[in-house]
């Protein structure tokens, strides 16, 4: 991957519902290159070093598009890609130092949708990216707000409503809130409520979901609305 090419960048953090990228690479570099690259350019990234690790990332989060190293260490990104795309159609970008025609064919029947070789400029990696999404882009547009029981969730503005009376929210709470909305009906891991800040414990997540669910909830103790999901973390679940 080139150094040198120096593009435009974004200077804000990328939003809470732009497109979310895994990047699956062993070379420690690459991914991290990459990471920062993509994040600069207003993707959301997560990173892993391996198919085992790919694996864990995908069974607690959702991503828009995998960018997928062929040449790994135990498990090759051509067998991962096989067994990936029997259940599921996120689009699959890619990434060899194998250049032949026959290499090239093998990632395209094992279910890839591009592939790049290496080396290659980060300017033709981001338009791949870009292009990839448009043409398998199917999410709705994105909610305003949310209504469950007799409260309305601004998700744009953060606001909680319960008829014409506003529900002071913290910060923190108003964070969750629109995680949760983005997210109805999917299983949010604890991790992925951190909201990147590690520093946050598990311990501490759940006193601020039960803290958020005295606020919202009719029975805190039965909840209806934010429910704990065994063994994958917590689901919105509005009317």
């Amino acid at each position: 991957m080139s150094e040198t090419q120096t593009v435009a960048r974004s200077k804000s953090a990328p939003a809470d519902d732009a497109p979310h990228l895994l990047i699956v690479d062993d070379d420690t570099r690459i991914r991290e290159l990459l990471q920062k690259y993509l994040s600069d350019n207003g993707f959301r990234v997560t990173a892993a070093e391996d198919a085992g690790q790919a694996r864990d990332r995908l069974a607690g989060l959702a991503f828009d598009l995998i960018i997928l190293d062929v040449m790994m260490p135990g498990e090759s990104g051509i067998t991962f890609a096989k067994a990936f795309r029997l259940t599921s159609d996120v689009p699959v970008l890619m990434l060899t130092a194998r250049t032949e025609a026959e290499d090239r064919i093998e990632g395209l029947e094992a279910g890839a949708d591009d592939y790049l070789p290496k080396p290659f400029e980060p300017r033709e990696l981001l338009l791949r990216v870009q292009t990839i999404l448009r043409r398998t882009n199917t999410r709705p547009a994105p909610q305003k707000d949310v209504t469950f029981g007799d409260l309305t969730f601004d998700i744009e503005r953060g606001l909680l409503t319960r008829g014409d009376a506003q529900v002071r929210l913290t910060t923190r709470e108003v964070e969750l809130m629109k995680l949760f909305a983005r997210a109805a009906g999917r299983a949010l891991p604890r991790e992925e409520l951190t909201a990147g800040d590690t520093g946050i414990s598990d311990r501490a997540v759940d006193v601020q979901i039960n803290r958020l669910r005295r606020k919202i909830e009719p029975d805190p103790k039965e909840p209806r609305y934010l429910r704990t999901i065994r063994g994958a973390g917590y689901m919105f679940v509005p009317d």
